[in-house]
């Protein structure tokens, strides 16, 4: 049947979701065991949500429930193409994915700690940066004295490594 002949009142307002944490195509999704326990709490978050949704307004209802399933997609995705990395199998010498580095910058002399994470787990105000971001990418494959050079608009920032750890 064609389009015209429905009523406007019909017609379903499709739901506009949130894309998740940006991944280039292409690239594995590393995730710690931390970071999938995460994902998989907000898809059971996302389920219940789902199952007590109650509205009087049927309209809202499936609308509600066209978003929620929306966000479940994208979750289940994100899920599926999951790699856990076993943080005990990195080289606990050398910066890989999931390492908690120790950093103290060599113009400020101050202290700071990341952990390289999944980027649906970064978090900068808890110290967790994803594993494509410029200052992990740098830090990649680097050792304890080991310095590196950040590129910024106004000054570069020269990083020491103080310490590595897998926790």
């Amino acid at each position: 049947m064609s389009r015209g002949f429905v009523k406007e009142d019909d017609q379903e307002e499709v739901p506009i979701v949130p894309q998740r944490a940006y991944l280039p195509e292409g690239v594995t999704n590393f995730v710690t065991q931390a970071g999938m326990d995460q994902l998989l709490a907000e898809k059971q978050i996302l389920i219940n949500e789902k199952e007590n949704l109650s509205s009087t307004n049927e309209n809202e209802k499936r609308i509600s429930l066209n978003y929620i399933n929306a966000k479940l997609q994208l979750l289940n995705n994100r899920i599926a193409e999951a790699k856990v990395i076993d943080l005990k199998e990195q080289p606990q010498d050398e910066i890989r994915f999931g390492a908690k580095v120790t950093l103290k910058t060599k113009q400020r002399r101050n202290i700071q700690v990341f952990q390289i994470v999944g980027v649906d787990e970064a978090d900068i105000a808890k110290g967790k940066i994803s594993f494509i971001s410029p200052l992990a990418r740098a830090l990649i494959n680097k050792k304890n004295g080991d310095k590196i050079t950040l590129k910024q608009n106004r000054e570069d920032i020269v990083f020491e490594i103080m310490d590595i750890s897998y926790q």
